[in-house]
């Protein structure tokens, strides 16, 4: 509950398991949109290529 004190019964406690990152697609040509897959991109042969060509700014 937004208002809730802390001592409040119903109050929720939200702990994320894992960190996740989404990347969204901007220039629609993905076939799973909302979420880039790098159609924009020249095609990659490894894992560490592929997230390497969203953060290098190409």
């Amino acid at each position: 509950m937004p208002n809730c004190t802390p001592d409040c019964v119903q109050s929720l406690i939200l702990q994320p398991e894992r960190e996740q990152r989404l990347l969204l697609c901007r220039c629609s040509r993905s076939a799973n949109l909302p979420y880039c897959d790098g159609s924009h991109s020249p095609p990659t042969t490894g894992l560490a290529d592929k997230w390497r060509r969203f953060f290098s700014g190409r």
